[in-house]
């Protein structure tokens, strides 16, 4: 039985499992949107929403400029800080287009960006969508995202966009035949 054991064995050692949650948790934060199987991103929400959580408890200290923050919102920004580096690695290197490399800083986007997109929000900070099997190993996958601005804004520009796209292709194809019936 397993009573009071939470969390998954993924059938790995406990370091394995550490160093592939910490890898998890590192790539969701750098590009906010990851595909893994179900078991995992299930496990990685639990990891992920309690570091997010730790930097939107700070308040306003976790966003603000260290110079116009008081000595004691200084050292509590400091152990947040460690704690949430103690856990995911520092930089993460995001691929730009055109081959350029672009080297982020995680901890400052979880105190900055994270914290203070989900200031008023008591958690929930991710969304799994389930895609289905996968064609290899008929693993289950899902795709798991930080929910809020960053992500919806480029969804809703890439729907507005194909949607204005294909309403101005529909109205000029409707145009034309009239005009075509104007001249003749």
């Amino acid at each position: 039985m397993r009573h009071k054991n939470s969390g998954r064995k993924f059938d790995r050692n406990t370091s394995s499992r550490r160093a592939m949650l910490r890898n998890l948790t590192a790539n969701l934060i750098l590009h906010e949107r990851i595909e893994t199987t179900d078991a995992k991103a299930k496990e990685l929400r639990r990891v992920a929403e309690r570091l997010i959580t730790k930097a939107r408890r700070l308040g306003t200290v976790a966003y603000t400029p260290q110079k116009d923050l008081s000595v004691a919102d200084r050292a509590r920004r400091l152990a947040a800080s460690r704690i949430i580096a103690a856990y995911i690695p520092r930089f993460g290197v995001r691929m730009e287009t055109g081959g350029a490399s672009n080297r982020v800083d995680l901890v400052e986007k979880v105190l900055l960006d994270l914290a203070k997109r989900y200031a008023t929000r008591p958690g929930g900070y991710t969304r799994i969508v389930k895609f289905g099997p996968r064609r290899g190993d008929n693993a289950p996958i899902s795709l798991i995202e930080l929910i809020g601005d960053a992500v919806e804004a480029d969804e809703t520009q890439a729907k507005t966009g194909a949607k204005a796209k294909a309403a101005g292709s529909k109205k000029a194809t409707a145009a034309e035949p009239k005009e075509a019936a104007k001249v003749e």
